[in-house]
């Protein structure tokens, strides 16, 4: 397998997604996962000259050497009862499909809706529906796009695809032949599920998102900083088949001061400057240099390693 990371290791340290990309081939990665998961109407990438932007990144990594191997659609809930998100949200995963066209990226990830009181089955016509709009730019760019897990701890009691059987079934409900699966393992990692629920999905499998956390809540942390079972993973991986990246997702291995996955503690002495509030990027440089040589490791301990 190829080790990909994300973009999104180095959304809080660089302004823009070349500094981004750099910083990759920095730690020794060659194979991107473009991050296109934070979108706004004023970013470039919502504008007349998005191609051009674009066009600049692949650019670059031609340069270096690289190559974009999957993304990440814009994040957002498809079934939020506000119109303008929805239609936002619309929006910016169309263009993020014709980013990826443009990349010469074949999958890329967009995220399910969830709703409170939804049955199984309403939550499979629902978002069934919304990625129908999707159909006809898949269609055109030739670009897959990837359910994807999620786990109780972020859902909560809403009906979510959690299991490796329900995303099969999900697929297969939709029935449209650019439609698969991402599996997350931190996400399952909460739920105490991999090797089965891998092996369900089969080869409806076109990617996965490794992180790891402590089983409790969503965490994207780095390989052997939190308690998954890694043998678990490697064993499912290569008895399903999978022939995808190794995709990393670890942005959150160092806490910023507004985490999404916890706050830190506050200190509310007034007067005081704070000092010590955020991680820098030389931290963020040593962590993506182990990201690497970790996953690396994790390969070739398995005979999977590819340059």
């Amino acid at each position: 397998m190829k080790i990909a990371t994300t973009t999104g290791d180095f959304g809080f340290f660089c302004r823009t997604d070349e500094e981004r990309i750099r910083e990759l081939h920095r730690a020794g990665f060659r194979y991107i996962d473009m991050s296109l998961y934070g979108f706004s109407p004023t970013c470039v990438y919502m504008q007349d000259n998005w191609k051009d932007e674009v066009l600049k990144l692949q650019e670059l990594a031609d340069q270096l050497g690289m190559t974009f191997a999957q993304a990440h659609s814009q994040g957002g809930n498809p079934l939020s009862p506000d119109p303008a998100h929805v239609d936002f949200l619309l929006q910016a995963t169309l263009r993020s499909i014709e980013i990826c066209e443009v990349l010469g990226i074949k999958n890329t990830v967009v995220h399910n809706g969830m709703a409170n009181g939804l049955s199984k089955e309403e939550w499979f016509v629902q978002n069934k529906a919304f990625y129908e709009k999707l159909f006809p730019t898949m269609e055109r760019c030739g670009v897959n796009v990837l359910c994807e897990n999620s786990t109780k701890a972020n859902m909560g009691e809403r009906y979510f695809i959690n299991s490796g059987k329900d995303m099969r079934e999900f697929i297969e409900f939709v029935n449209h032949p650019l439609i698969h699966g991402c599996w997350d393992t931190g996400h399952a990692n909460c739920e105490g599920n991999q090797y089965e629920d891998i092996l369900a999905v089969g080869d409806e499998l076109y990617a996965i998102h490794y992180n790891d956390n402590r089983c409790a809540k969503d965490e994207h942390i780095a390989p052997f900083c939190g308690r998954m079972n890694h043998d678990e993973i490697m064993h499912a991986l290569i008895d399903v088949g999978f022939k995808g990246y190794f995709t990393l997702e670890c942005s959150s291995t160092l806490t910023c001061y507004n985490q999404w996955t916890g706050k830190r503690r506050r200190f509310e002495a007034k007067d005081v400057p704070l000092k010590l509030s955020e991680p820098q990027l030389f931290m963020q440089r040593h962590m993506e240099a182990m990201l690497y040589d970790t996953a690396k490791w994790i390969l070739e301990s398995y005979d999977l390693f590819e340059e």
